[in-house]
């Protein structure tokens, strides 16, 4: 099948029928569906597609929302800068995180995005990774130098937040800004972070989660997000209808901020210094 060509038939059943074509798959999930297509919206000429519908759609529109982003942070700054969503803070995460920002380290800047991010327990890794410092300058025969240590973006960051941004998504933003990486732009966070412990079975059945643990500051003088969240430096609220006509007011900020930020600060490695030769002492 190609996009763009018409679906004219479902099992035998034509879709000019139907009221809506969703309901001829109810029950079809990981079953084979025969489907009749055309370049035209008509049955002549058709050809008949054997297809095996999957579940659940919501992962292929997350990931094609991930790659416009990204493309359109790429397009925005001349390659210049990468995008990374982290979408909570679990083994998911951590896989998107893997998946995304090790091919844009030499990039010169990166936007950080944890808005829905459900939480987890695994920002203190994605913060230790985020803030690598440069060290020294690494450089072998015929290749092109890299920083020490390596896996780090040198230049500019900042962080995209929301209010559903929750839990470990409020500890990212908070790591974030303590570790002075860069800007948090968007709006507050959800303002969740006292874990839960379950407690044992219940004779019913049922189970209790109770409230365990939470944080309090390096002062010691209160404690951290808990009903509050965490404030974003730069605030910003994406407009549920332009958002729904694909303008993303948050991300534009972002990609704007971080512009300024390598006007300000460019990266660049130098180059190394001259080779010295020794001479043959023998």
């Amino acid at each position: 099948m190609k996009e763009g060509e018409y679906i004219v038939a479902v099992d035998g059943r034509p879709t000019s029928e139907m009221q809506d074509i969703y309901a001829a798959f109810v029950n079809k999930a990981d079953k084979q569906v025969t489907l009749k297509v055309n370049s035209s919206p008509k049955p002549d000429g058709a050809r008949d597609v054997v297809v095996i519908p999957i579940a659940d759609e919501r992962n292929l529109y997350y990931y094609n929302w991930v790659q416009k982003n990204i493309d359109k942070v790429s397009k925005a700054t001349d390659s210049r800068v990468g995008y990374v969503h982290i979408p909570d803070m679990g083994v998911g995460g951590l896989n998107e995180f893997v998946k995304y920002y090790y091919p844009q380290v030499r990039k010169d800047a990166l936007i950080v995005d944890v808005r829905g991010n459900g939480g987890g327990n695994v920002s203190s890794m994605i913060i230790e990774r985020l803030r690598r410092e440069l060290t020294m300058i690494e450089m072998a025969r015929n290749t092109a130098v890299s920083p020490d240590p390596d896996g780090m973006v040198v230049g500019p960051k900042v962080m995209l937040i929301d209010e559903f941004s929750a839990s470990d998504g409020d500890i990212v933003g908070y790591r974030f800004r303590k570790h002075k990486l860069g800007p948090l732009i968007g709006k507050r966070t959800w303002g969740g972070v006292v874990g839960i412990r379950g407690s044992l079975p219940l004779l019913d059945g049922g189970f209790l989660n109770r409230p365990e643990f939470s944080r309090y500051d390096t002062e010691g003088k209160e404690w951290v997000m808990e009903g509050k969240g965490v404030e974003p430096d730069i605030f910003v609220d994406n407009d549920p209808a332009r958002e729904f006509a694909g303008v993303d007011d948050q991300l534009n900020k972002a990609i704007d901020v971080i512009k300024e930020e390598l006007k300000k600060n460019p990266p660049k490695l130098p180059a190394p210094p001259p080779i010295r030769i020794r001479a043959n002492d023998g």
